[in-house]
């Protein structure tokens, strides 16, 4: 596989960032992304309900490193994202996974309506060479940007700065970036998604996390996604995974972003975690097929039911 290599990536590490972009995409430049880092984005709302549709071995976060862990031994994720403390905890008992680090975030407790979001970065680039040099397999950073915040300047700097850090060490960069605050009426609207790829290009990111769009006029969700990932150019676009959805529906709604808009991945957390860790690594492996392998929903559908 050939990658773009950024500029900002200096030639001694050109093979180290090819090596980290290739574990992050199973080697096929798309990317299966495990969404881990909820647990203070959402809270405990995604892990813990009495157990009346989340098991209750969810809420406990060596839940998600089990899942991470077999996945990564079957070859069905690329990466599993979480914040560093997250990681740090438990990555000595599982340090073969491929992690992405995000270095920052919030919860969701200040409504808009009360502040515009603001989340700054919580650990730096040495922070995240600590872990590397404690043997832990860290291919990646992440961050989230709220586009349209009264802060939106705050986090694009902060955002561009590690993303070229990031580069000139060899990792690889994932943006998440969503539309939201008091200047945003809608955080679908199709032209804001796209507006959001376009930045993550122009901040040096290798791929950016956004949400499904809103139809354009005209055209159909997934049409309305792949105006976005135009606009991204070379920056790959990796569409959110969403509230839990029925399997065959949110397998469909893959696929269909993956072979009718051109995303180059999924990132995907309640799609996968809110289940047992059986049924979750088996979801891994489906979600793979369908965006590293080319399978058709159905054949992807017989992997997840263990057929």
């Amino acid at each position: 596989m050939e990658y773009d290599v950024p500029a900002d990536v200096p030639e001694e590490m050109v093979d180290s960032y090819i090596a980290n972009m290739d574990a992050a995409t199973c080697g096929t430049g798309r990317m299966n992304l495990f969404a881990c880092d909820q647990k203070i984005e959402h809270l405990n709302d995604d892990f813990y309900d009495g157990g009346e549709n989340i098991p209750l071995t969810s809420n406990s976060p060596t839940h998600l490193f089990e899942i991470g862990a077999q996945a990564a031994q079957a070859g069905t994720i690329g990466v599993m994202a979480g914040q560093l403390g997250l990681i740090s905890r438990y990555s000595r008992d599982y340090p073969d996974i491929p992690y992405l680090v995000k270095l920052n975030s919030k919860t969701g407790m200040v409504k808009t309506s009360q502040r515009d979001p603001v989340s700054q970065a919580m650990w730096d680039i040495d922070d995240v060479f600590t872990l590397k040099e404690n043997g832990i397999n860290v291919v990646g950073i992440g961050y989230t940007i709220y586009l349209g915040s009264e802060y939106e300047h705050d986090m694009l700097t902060e955002a561009a700065t590690l993303i070229r850090q990031a580069h000139e060490n060899g990792l690889i960069c994932v943006t998440w970036i969503y539309p939201r605050g008091q200047a945003v009426p809608n955080e679908t609207d199709p032209q804001l998604i796209s507006g959001a790829a376009g930045v993550a290009v122009c901040i040096g990111a290798d791929f950016t996390k956004v949400n499904y769009p809103a139809e354009f006029p005209g055209k159909s969700r997934p049409e309305s996604l792949a105006v976005a990932v135009e606009a991204a150019g070379r920056t790959g676009v990796i569409c959110s995974g969403g509230g839990s959805l029925p399997p065959r529906e949110f397998l469909q709604r893959l696929y269909d972003q993956i072979n009718i808009s051109g995303a180059r991945g999924s990132a995907t957390g309640r799609n996968i975690h809110q289940k047992t860790t059986e049924e979750a690594v088996r979801m891994c492996a489906a979600c793979h097929a369908i965006i590293c392998v080319g399978a058709s929903v159905e054949a992807a559908i017989a992997i997840f039911e263990g057929d």
